[in-house]
């Protein structure tokens, strides 16, 4: 027991790997856009997409020459059927687009960093991570051992019996995803609900260098899900592609990775860029919640707000007379499965008691897995925050590594206000399209509902 607790405890609270939890520099910026994949439902019922962030992916990728750096969480065809109407095998036409390019650019250099989730912590072959191999592109698999664990109680007790058993595919066990076998291992692996969640891209184009953050994941099953991104160069991308460095360094310590130089003096704008990950997100969006009063308009779209922080900070937000608009995923879909809307219902409960204006997106099985804050404020400045990260414990707190990209500047910046016009088409279901849906459909105001989310949040006993 006590061998127990001192590992949970040593694993929950200690140091976080070099170089992560990174505020980068504020740089001035030219070119930057803000892409998004919007789904709805049309006046007959019938789910309809526009989708874009892929695409914006693989341009990037067809016109590298020198260097392409990814990292996406999500890259398999568990769960998913795309074959169906509206979605699409984008974990195929990801590794054929790579393969490709390496190909037609043998110089290239290709550098793909995933999650284990997509082998199942070694429980299955992945057969797009080998065939990304066999091409001769770098494939680093995230080692999670040296990250804090977001679910001590397990993990603790894991560290000690089973994380030295290893896996190996196949198995006698029901694939929680698929229809292969798995063993044991893979379950007890997977109990630790811990990843490298980020989604990331960066690649070299022209003369210079351009970076996307996103929270859009090539997974087959995820293919409908709506989602946004910021595609950005020069400086912001070598910061994008320096915080890979630290997933490199503790995943794959003898792959080395190039350090590009761009001319610092070729860039001014009025735009200011800066690269966001893990903890430093909670602390900017924090920052920049506190700074919101009246006059101000504060739009959130999330598919997973618990981190109590930032509830605290909307709620105050509102309480000093900010417009406070928040928009959620209703926690009812998991590829297939029926979810209980935790945390989402819960906490839209406590801020609708504040008073916070509160709507639900209108899911038909698929996600609204967007992760953006947009904030206007009353002097005629704008702030953006969007990326990989959920406004949770474990996307914020240094447990899972994380990408989010910060763009403020005035609120007429092009970016800016399609960002706003995003929100407000969602907010208002403009065009005769479904997006949002009244806060009675999903309200959920049990108090043991609230007190099971506070504790799973608390403990890390939840994938959320």
């Amino acid at each position: 027991m006590l061998a127990w607790v001192g590992m949970a405890a040593w694993h929950a609270f200690k140091p976080a790997p070099p170089e992560l939890d990174m505020a980068g520099p504020t740089r001035s910026i030219q070119s930057v856009r803000f892409v998004a994949d919007e789904t709805w439902v049309d006046p007959a019922g019938v789910r309809r997409l526009d989708h874009r962030i892929f695409d914006e992916k693989l341009a990037l990728i067809d016109q590298a020459e020198r260097l392409i750096v990814a990292d996406f969480f999500l890259f398999n065809d568990f769960a998913g059927n795309p074959d169906g109407d509206d979605l699409r095998a984008l974990s195929s036409q990801l590794t054929d687009a790579l393969i490709q390019r390496q190909r037609d650019r043998p110089e290239l250099r290709i550098v793909f960093i995933t999650d284990p989730i997509n082998t199942l912590y070694g429980g299955v072959v992945a057969e797009h991570l080998e065939a990304l191999s066999d091409a001769g592109i770098d494939v680093v698999i995230t080692d999670l051992g040296p990250l804090r664990d977001s679910n001590p109680a397990w993990s603790g007790l894991w560290r000690l019996c089973c994380r030295w058993l290893g896996n190996s595919p196949g198995g006698w066990l029901p694939n929680p995803v698929g229809k292969e076998p798995v063993s044991l291992r893979t379950w007890l692996s997977m109990a630790n609900f811990k990843a490298n969640h980020r989604k990331a891209l960066i690649a070299d184009k022209d003369d210079g260098w351009v970076g996307l953050v996103t929270s859009a994941n090539p997974h087959d099953a995820s293919s409908a899900h709506g989602n946004t991104a910021l595609v950005f160069s020069g400086l912001a991308a070598l910061d994008l592609l320096d915080s890979e460095r630290a997933i490199v360094s503790f995943s794959a310590p003898d792959l080395d990775l190039p350090q590009p130089e761009v001319d610092a003096g070729s860039e001014a704008g009025d735009a200011k860029i800066r690269l966001l990950t893990e903890a430093a997100i909670r602390n900017a969006v924090v920052e920049r919640l506190d700074q919101a009063g009246p006059g101000s308009q504060v739009d959130l779209a999330m598919f997973y707000l618990s981190q109590r922080a930032i509830v605290r900070s909307l709620v105050n937000a509102n309480e000093r007379g900010a417009r406070v608009r928040v928009l959620l995923d209703p926690n009812e879909h998991a590829f297939g499965r029926e979810k209980n809307g935790v945390p989402n219902r819960p906490v839209a409960a406590e801020l609708h008691r504040a008073g916070v204006a509160v709507r639900w997106c209108h899911t038909t099985g698929e996600q609204c897995h967007s992760k953006q804050l947009n904030i206007r404020q009353a002097d005629g400045t704008a702030v953006l925050i969007l990326g990989s990260a959920n406004f949770t414990r474990r996307n914020l707190d240094n447990l899972n590594p994380e990408s989010n990209i910060e763009l403020s500047g005035p609120v007429d910046l092009p970016a800016l206000t399609e960002a706003d016009a995003w929100f407000e088409r969602r907010w208002n279901n403009s065009d005769q399209r479904s997006y949002s849906l009244d806060y009675d459909q999903y309200a959920d105001e049990r108090r043991w509902r609230y007190w099971q989310y506070r504790i799973m949040e608390a403990t890390g006993l939840s994938t959320f």
